[in-house]
Parts: structure tokens; C-alpha cells; sequence
């Protein structure tokens, strides 16, 4: 959400002692105190549902300068590839005092913090009181949340437990979204963010919420379909990460080629991705991918040099040249690439072939469709070793790539002319070659 926020003033609640918030949450910036939801009447005055700067959670309200709650997470939540669904209960009428606040984290309660102050009974809940502006994405006026909300459920009177808005797969064991509960909402609830960017109260109490700062950003990535983006978690000091994750950029002093690499691999499977070039006219920056026993050397990661390209099983293709590289050897291959430029990655692990291209035309007439020949001097890649997507970017500063994994986005631009195919999984600038799809939970199942 970066610097977008929602906002939306409450009417007198059904029963301002009980309440039901749950929400999927997706991190992008970690280490930063970030506000989730929040209510600021004044500075004695307030709640607070905040990610912590140590990347705990941090449970907070305040009334007439008298802490009621103040509950620290022992357990950190850095996790950027995945959903969380938190479920918080607000009850007040309850005896004990650890009964009347509770959370839930893809369905499984709470119960270790580092701090733990309980209202007392009967303490009303902030976030429901009448006449208050309830806020989403910030807290304080700043301190704006970074990263992806879904399916945001308040409910107003009611405690539903977490089984209302998700259940175990029996499968896999994982934590997964119903995104249609069933609920009495009260005068105050509302249901909004539900499968895309609506702030339109979906609850049937027209408790409509008003976007502030910015527009929200719509997303093909979602609790029920999760799309790869780039991994915050391993990179060299000093890159950034911007846009939900998809953005990588280099900072002025910082200009080093080490790898940035995504939160999603691949050992089997056709798949395609997009990135678009902000890069100067001679940067030797690559685009490709590299196999999980290369990224798991740190050096490639976080030393002074490990381009993509730069080992056996590492396969690049180079800005300035055009040539593709593997094992720091470069051959001629395909058309040079700079700033504006759309690129074009289609790995076929079926086949192990990898191909590039560039502005809709893949490079020296490959065709991703050819299967075990890999036409147009195709990469043959190493096989039974998972893949992920990578970049290296060499630069003085303010240097990008803008990945699309099939948000159909480019940093924040749509993409101008969706293509066509994906297997209806992902939006992207160009056709998808027939039998690719998007990188995402749903692709990888496919």
C-alpha cells in the first residue's frame, strides 16, 4: 500500500465491548514499524494493530491517557513469500483478563508475548467506538504499512472464531482463505478488499471506505493464488525493494552485481515472466536465472561479486552485449538491451530449455513451444535442480529491473496491452507461449 491509506467514520456500534477483525496480510519492507489499523482521536486516545521494527505485531490501545492493551508478539513474522491471516477477538464482557483480547494466526491462537496488558472488563474497543475515523494502512498520521490486504472482515458485535474465515487444507496441511463467510456484520462491519482493490463495503452495511494518499494498486496476487516476487530476505546491503517486491534497485555507492533472486522456484513445469529496464544505456546488468545450489552460497548473494551468469549453473543474458553467459562465459546470442525495454524469460524444465526475449520478439528466432530441440541457440540448463528467477544489476545508482510475475504491473503502470494465454493464471505485456503459465501457487499446480 506504501503511502495509501483507507479511512472511514463509524456510526454508534451494536456492542462496542465485542468485535471480530480478520484480515490476510502479505509483507513486502521488513524492519520498519508499520500501522495495519489504527484509530488516533488524540494523543491519550488511540488503538493500534502495528508490525514492529523488530517484525513482531504489536496490539495497542489507549484511553484517556490509560493503557487497556498492550500485547508484544514474541514470534517475528519476516516471512514475504506468503499470506497471513490474522484473526483478532475483542471481548470485554469475558472473566479473564487474557480471554478479552485474543489473536489468531492462520488459525492458531497467540498465547507468547513479551508484554501482556488486558483491558479491564467492560473497556470499550477504540476501533468501534462511535464518531471515530477508523484508519487502514497507517497509524499516527505515517508510519504507513508496506505491502498487500485482503478480504478485511470487522465484524461488530459478534466473536466468530478463525474456522469462519479460512480451514486446514487436508492435503497440505496449510492455512487456506474462505472468501465468502458467513456472518451477522452489525452496524459497524464491513467487508471490503474482497478479490481485488474495492474499498465498497461488501457486507450489505454500506460502511464504505474512503482511499487517501494515493490509489490502491489491484493485484493478481492473492490468499488463494500466490505470486512470486523478488526475495528482500537475500540481497547485497544497501539494494532496495519497492512495489509490493517487484521493483529492484541499486543505491549510489552501492554498485556491486550480486543477484537478486525470487521467493518461488522451479524444478518442472513451463513458466514465463516479463521485466521491464530502468538501466543506463552501457550497464553490463543480466537477467536470467540460477539454481538453488547457487543462491545458497552467500557470496553470490551478499559478497563482493556473484552475477547471474557467473556460475555453471547460472544462466544470464547481458545488457550491454546482447550474449548470453553461464559459467562467467559469454557467446553471442541475441539483441543488446536498455532503459524502457520490455524482457521476456520462458524456462521449460520439462525440456530444460530457457529462452529470452526482448520487446515481444524472442531473441535469435527461438520459440519456446519447440520442446526438446531449443531453437534459436536456446540455453540447455542443468536438469533435476530447482530454478529460481535472478537478475545482477551494476550500476552508480538509481538503477532497476520491474518484474511482472503476472500482476499484469510494471513498478505501479499496468501493462498497456494485456497478451494472451497463461493458462487464465497471470496478465501480462505479451503473449504467453502455449503451455506456459505464471510463477504462483496456482501455476506451479497446474
Amino acid at each position: 500500500m506504501a503511502n495509501t491509506y483507507l479511512t472511514h467514520t463509524t456510526s454508534t456500534p451494536t456492542n462496542s465491548d465485542k468485535a471480530t477483525l480478520s484480515f490476510w496480510l502479505k509483507r513486502s519492507k521488513l524492519s520498519s514499524g508499520q500501522g495495519v489499523f489504527a484509530q488516533d482521536t488524540d494523543g491519550n486516545d488511540k488503538f493500534a494493530f502495528i508490525l514492529g521494527s523488530n517484525d513482531t505485531i504489536s496490539i495497542f490501545q489507549e484511553t484517556a491517557g490509560t493503557v487497556d492493551i498492550n500485547l508484544v508478539t514474541n514470534r517475528v513474522f519476516r516471512d514475504t513469500s506468503a499470506w497471513y491471516n490474522f484473526v483478532l477477538h475483542f471481548d470485554s464482557t469475558q472473566g479473564a483478563g487474557s480471554n478479552r483480547v485474543q489473536l489468531f494466526v492462520n488459525g492458531v491462537q497467540e498465547t507468547s508475548f513479551s508484554t501482556a496488558t488486558y483491558p479491564s472488563s467492560d473497556v470499550d474497543f477504540r476501533f468501534n467506538k462511535s464518531g471515530i475515523v477508523q484508519e487502514i494502512g497507517r497509524y499516527e498520521g505515517g508510519n504507513y504499512f508496506n505491502g498487500l490486504l485482503s478480504h478485511i472482515n470487522f465484524i461488530d458485535g459478534t466473536i466468530y472464531p478463525a474456522s469462519t474465515f479460512g480451514s486446514t487444507d487436508s492435503t497440505t496441511g496449510e492455512w487456506k482463505i474462505n472468501t465468502s463467510p458467513s456472518a451477522t456484520y452489525g452496524t459497524n462491519g464491513f467487508f471490503i478488499l474482497k478479490d481485488g482493490n474495492s474499498v465498497t463495503d461488501q457486507s450489505g452495511q454500506s460502511n464504505n471506505f474512503t482511499v487517501g494518499g494515493g490509489t490502491l494498486t489491484k493485484t493478481e496476487d492473492n490468499p488463494s493464488n500466490v505470486f512470486a516476487t523478488m526475495n528482500p530476505l537475500n540481497h547485497y546491503t544497501g539494494q532496495t525493494f519497492e512495489a509490493g517486491n517487484t521493483v529492484v534497485k541499486t543505491i549510489s555507492g552501492n554498485a556491486v552485481h550480486q543477484q537478486f533472486v525470487s521467493t518461488l522456484g522451479i524444478s518442472s513445469g513451463k513458466f514465463y515472466w516479463e521485466l521491464k529496464n530502468h538501466l543506463a544505456t552501457t550497464s553490463s546488468s543480466r537477467i536470467g536465472i540460477s539454481s538453488e545450489n547457487v543462491i545458497s552460497n552467500p557470496a553470490n548473494l551478499t559478497g563482493s561479486d556473484g552475477h547471474v551468469g557467473d556460475d555453471p549453473q547460472s544462466y544470464g543474458y547481458v545488457a550491454s552485449s546482447g550474449n548470453k553467459e553461464t559459467n562467467n562465459s559469454s557467446s553471442s546470442y541475441g539483441n543488446s538491451f536498455t532503459n524502457g525495454d520490455i524482457l521476456m524469460v520462458a524456462l521449460d524444465m520439462d525440456n530444460n530449455k530457457l529462452y529470452f526475449g526482448k520487446n515481444g520478439t524472442w531473441q535469435n528466432s527461438g520459440d519456446p513451444t519447440s520442446g526438446s530441440t531449443g531453437t534459436g541457440s536456446a540455453f540447455t540448463v542443468t536438469s533435476g535442480l530447482t530454478y529460481f528467477p535472478a537478475c545482477s544489476i551494476l550500476g552508480g545508482g538509481g538503477e532497476s529491473y520491474q518484474f511482472n510475475f503476472g500482476n499484469g504491473y510494471f513498478n505501479t503502470t499496468a501493462v498497456s496491452s494485456a497478451g494472451t494465454n497463461a493458462s487464465g493464471n497471470g496478465i501480462f505485456e505479451y503473449d504467453v507461449p502455449t503451455g506456459y503459465t505464471a510463477l504462483s501457487t496456482k501455476g506451479l499446480n497446474l
